[in-house]
């Protein structure tokens, strides 16, 4: 992050109900804009601290965490003593869960009108109560290829890319108008927005950026893989050059890259400025 972004957010303050690893990544993602974040956990921690202890620990930095269970009676107390002085309140929970601690948008907006509520889900409503997390999200959205596993949840990193832009949206509406907003942020509607790419063939097997095009394609190195992605007609001459090729051929390419490792190329590449990269 640029250092012209460090402090921008400085005098907010966002609350976030927020486990597993949408939400905290959105609420890192704003305390680094220079947001004061509350993060209210259940008494029994975020399960990303086991799964994941490194991360959990990098995106808890210079945050608040608050154990909170909403089952005892005065939960809902401490709650309000936060939402009070909040200007944003992130929550990730199902609609019955809300319902059972009062955190429905009326309620909310009621009480305290200046402040914006993003309701991170699985899906929009109506279908915000229905189980699943960024495996189930991304298979609805069309983001996997079975059987492999997704080496990214684009779901989840993407919703939260999604909420911390619409956080900065509910802040520009307040300063217009006084009054903070409600928005719901469907983690499956964010994977299908990754998915435009696809839908639209560019992706699909065959298609310009899915194995259709030579120029941009993976292929084996002496060891490891290598990514090419020489697209426009200066950088495929560069490549030319760079592999003693004539024809941009799948073949050609393939018997070229194979004579060196991949780190080597990606050095040659760099220095020749062609985009070529060794798979990590």
């Amino acid at each position: 992050m640029t250092d012209a972004l460090v402090d921008v957010l400085d005098g907010i303050h966002v609350v976030a109900l927020t486990t597993n690893i949408p939400g905290p990544v959105a609420a890192a993602r704003l305390r680094a804009l220079g947001a004061r974040v509350t993060k209210i956990e259940p008494t029994r921690g975020d399960p990303l601290a086991d799964a994941a202890p490194q991360w959990y620990a990098r995106l808890s930095t210079g945050i608040e965490i608050v154990q909170v269970d909403f089952r005892e009676r005065g939960a809902r107390t401490v709650l309000d003593a936060h939402l009070q002085h909040a200007d944003i309140v992130l929550t990730a929970m199902r609609a019955r869960s809300l319902e059972r601690i009062g955190l429905q948008w009326e309620h909310i907006h009621a009480q305290y009108p200046a402040l914006s509520m993003i309701a991170l889900t699985g899906e929009a409503p109506p279908n915000d109560d229905r189980a699943g997390h960024d495996l189930t999200y991304q298979a609805r959205a069309g983001t996997i290829a079975p059987p492999a596993m997704p080496r990214a949840l684009v779901g989840d990193m993407a919703a939260a890319e999604r909420v911390v832009s619409v956080a900065l949206a509910a802040l520009v509406k307040r300063v217009r108008t006084g009054e903070g907003l409600f928005a719901n942020v469907s983690i499956v509607d964010c994977a299908r927005s990754f998915a435009e790419p696809y839908a639209h063939g560019l992706t699909r097997d065959g298609g310009s950026l899915g194995g259709g095009l030579p120029a941009y394609g993976i292929y084996p190195a002496e060891d490891g893989w290598v990514a090419v992605a020489a697209l426009e007609p200066h950088f495929i001459e560069r490549l030319q050059a760079l592999l003693g090729v004539t024809d941009v051929t799948r073949a050609a390419l393939r018997d070229a890259l194979v004579r060196r490792s991949a780190r080597e190329w990606e050095a040659l590449a760099e220095q020749h400025d062609v985009p070529l990269a060794a798979v990590r």
